[in-house]
């Protein structure tokens, strides 16, 4: 449909002054006095055939441009700010499995950096994060619907807390099954650049999951 319309519309005039439009959409004369009328009308059909093309074009646009921008977790830090390293120690000793559990029920690690300055420009977009789920809560089906997004398996739990600008702070209706927290996931939604606070750890952005799957380690 839209390649016939484009070659009506952008079809040169024969040499007998008759348009491709005009060919397409023959106007039968029944007068002498009609013959005027004919470039009227058809100037009017392609005016609205102009008009029906761009509705077309825009509705059909290619998917690639709506997809999301895919970040990695420096893009999360503003340019000229410090990286601070990750502190990748376990709190304890997991051969120890009395102290471990003492060490789970004892208060989250101190987190390295909980006021990191974020990347202002990220607010409103429509991103993908790949990164490890930390859950915040937990339902009787097994499934967490708010969770912390980190860099690295462990944080927040077996070590301390990444800078507030290396977590993001994510909300989900339906949430995801809490199967296995060795498998990274991709988190797609509107970045919002809002700090939050929780019993874990402090977070500089935040987030509305629209899609969350699994992400294949190369």
């Amino acid at each position: 449909m839209i390649r016939i319309l484009a070659a009506c519309l952008a079809a040169p005039e024969n040499v007998f002054g008759v348009s491709a439009w005009e060919r397409a959409c023959p106007v039968k004369q029944t007068s002498r006095h009609l013959a005027p009328a004919l470039p009227v009308i058809a100037g009017q059909a392609r005016s609205h055939a102009r008009v029906l093309l761009v509705a077309l074009l825009l509705f059909s646009l290619p998917a690639w441009a709506t997809d999301p921008r895919e970040l990695d977790w420096p893009a999360l830090i503003p340019e000229g700010a410090p990286v601070i390293p990750p502190q990748l120690t376990p709190l304890h000793d997991l051969s120890q499995i009395s102290d471990a559990l003492s060490a789970e029920a004892a208060p989250a690690a101190r987190q390295q950096a909980p006021n990191a300055p974020v990347v202002k420009t990220l607010d409103g977009q429509q991103v993908k994060i790949p990164g490890y789920i930390v859950p915040l809560e937990v339902s009787e089906e097994g499934r967490t619907t708010e969770f912390l997004l980190v860099p690295y398996y462990g944080a927040c739990i077996h070590v301390p807390p990444p800078p507030s600008n290396q977590i993001v702070h994510i909300f989900s209706e339906m949430g995801v099954r809490i199967e296995d927290l060795y498998q990274p996931y991709w988190i797609e939604g509107t970045m919002q650049v809002k700090a939050s606070s929780s019993e874990l750890a402090d977070a500089g952005y935040q987030m509305e999951a629209e899609k969350i799957y699994a992400y294949e380690l190369k």
